[in-house]
């Protein structure tokens, strides 16, 4: 019996969806002159909701004031749409394999709620580093390598590096 009969998750070979990532951003920069991106999208529902909550604030602010405009959302931005269609796209996919479900994964030497802690952690440092370096690693990385940016493969080296550093000290709690 083959080893797809025991797992009954099946997933895409890595190599072929990263080929279909290297289309999707030759796709991008057609269609729309940049690359992908994603941070931009948590920055429009930022200044939606701060808007929406003291519209005098924002638009007394320096940094929301320059996305607030009278006749047209923060949201309505390509940025935004793309993310929805990731979403979107990864519900249809866990739909389609049989893999949506309410569950925490982590390592039994762990608990779900510390699982919780790092990841929230981990997202919120991911996010203030996207703000300090003027995007996450789709748009810095990804769209800068397609370009033969320097500072796209300068960052790629960064991330990956950094990370393969902190999960040294972080392996426990997984393996």
């Amino acid at each position: 019996m083959k080893d797809s009969k025991k797992n009954k998750h099946v997933y895409w070979n890595p190599y072929f969806g990263g080929f279909l990532l290297g289309l999707l951003i030759i796709a991008t920069f057609y269609l729309s002159g940049r690359g992908l991106g994603a941070s931009g999208a948590m920055k429009s529902g930022v200044v939606t909701i701060v808007d929406a909550a003291s519209p005098e604030y924002a638009k007394n602010n320096a940094y929301y004031s320059k996305f607030i405009e009278e006749d047209d959302s923060p949201m309505n931005n390509w940025l935004v749409y793309e993310v929805l269609g990731i979403l979107l796209g990864a519900f249809i996919s866990g739909a389609l394999s049989g893999r949506i479900g309410w569950r925490i994964q982590h390592s039994p030497k762990i608990t779900a709620k510390r699982r919780l802690g790092f990841a929230l952690a981990g997202g919120v440092l991911f996010g203030v580093g996207a703000q300090i370096a003027r995007g996450c690693t789709s748009g810095a990385a990804l769209s800068g390598m397609a370009v033969l940016s320097t500072g796209g493969f300068i960052t790629m080296l960064a991330i990956f590096g950094t990370g393969y550093i902190v999960a040294y000290f972080f392996r426990k709690n997984w393996i």
